[in-house]
């Protein structure tokens, strides 16, 4: 009975190379094994390895009579030991899927792997209850799939945890007149109902800060800007979703002056004075928003520097990035920001 469920579960598997020619026989107590096994890490090649399968929960010893060429899942090593598994070449089966995933995890514990990451696409989201069944553990998701890992290894796990940092950013944009433009949002606490504010937002991913708090500004007031120098940043904790916030605040030039609102967040926009700005009781009363606008007009009289983005590259990744810090003309002690 079985072998004929065996073959309905992988028969339909079998002409897409997912599994090779096997042979079966049962041991005294009616468990099955596999003595050899494939590995798919390279998948060009097919190395026979020993494993210990399950069925039902019960373990099955090396001296079982039964042997299986199998396939693990397709994936590829990572730099850390570890394992991805291709998302785009999963069994198109649920049972299958979680057959053949219950042996590669046999066969990468022997191969001595330690983290395996599990991509799932939104459109393969039936896998998801096998994968945690075999012990996989949530990630990260995003909206067009679901990250799932499972640690290996014996200890603590050692994979990184998911993101833990919001990124937001505030654009001080003042004029030739010494008006700040400022907004108020239609959607607000009601003790911020008369507060009026500094466009204000959260990057986008791959988005630098500056470029960023320009988009920002563009988006909600129609103004365009250039970016000058990030006047400062705060860091908070245990805020939407439990997670981090890390919030820029930076010193932007005007480019035009004509305001369009956008509507969807947007409830009015103007030029403020800098004085009549300052002096809103809410930003008066409240010690951060007192010591950012402090620190903006510091920057105004070129009391206090900022910091610039410059172009680097590092040997450890390759990669170009900004790296933010500021330069000072020792002569007058002024920064050399835009």
């Amino acid at each position: 009975m079985f072998l004929s469920m065996f073959h309905d579960v992988f028969g339909n598997q079998a002409g897409s190379g997912v599994f090779t020619k096997a042979s079966y026989s049962s041991s005294s107590n009616g468990t099955y094994m596999s003595k050899r096994a494939l590995s798919s890490v390279d998948k060009e090649k097919f190395a026979a390895e020993n494993y210990f399968y399950q069925i039902n929960g019960t373990s099955v010893s090396s001296s079982s009579l039964f042997s299986r060429n199998v396939k693990a899942l397709d994936a590829c090593d990572d730099e850390y030991g570890g394992v991805v598994v291709d998302p785009d070449r999963l069994p198109v089966n649920p049972d299958a899927f979680a057959s053949i995933l219950r042996f590669s995890l046999s066969h990468w514990k022997m191969k001595g792997k330690k983290g395996i990451w599990l991509k799932l696409p939104l459109e393969r989201s039936e896998l998801v209850p096998f994968a945690v069944k075999e012990g996989f553990q949530y990630h990260h998701a995003e909206r067009g799939y679901v990250m799932l890992t499972y640690w290996i290894p014996e200890g603590p796990c050692m994979l990184p945890t998911n993101a833990t940092h919001q990124v937001g950013v505030g654009g001080f944009v003042i004029n030739d007149k010494n008006e700040v433009l400022v907004v108020q949002e239609k959607f607000y606490a009601p003790s911020f109902a008369d507060l009026w504010k500094i466009p204000t937002g959260f990057i986008l991913e791959s988005e630098e800060i500056y470029s960023g708090a320009v988009r920002e500004v563009k988006e909600e007031t129609g103004v365009d800007t250039e970016f000058v120098e990030v006047i400062a940043f705060r860091h908070a904790h245990n805020l939407a979703f439990d997670k981090s916030d890390l919030f820029f605040v930076c010193m932007l030039k005007p480019l035009s002056a004509q305001i369009k609102v956008d509507d969807l967040e947007i409830q009015a926009a103007k030029w403020m004075p800098l004085v009549e700005f300052v002096a809103q009781p809410l930003i008066q009363e409240d010690g951060m928003f007192k010591k950012i606008i402090d620190i903006c007009i510091a920057r105004l009289g070129k009391h206090y520097c900022g910091l610039l983005p410059h172009q680097v590259v590092s040997k450890f990744d390759g990669r170009p990035s900004c790296l933010y810090y500021n330069v000072i003309d020792d002569q007058d002690v002024n920064c050399k920001g835009n």
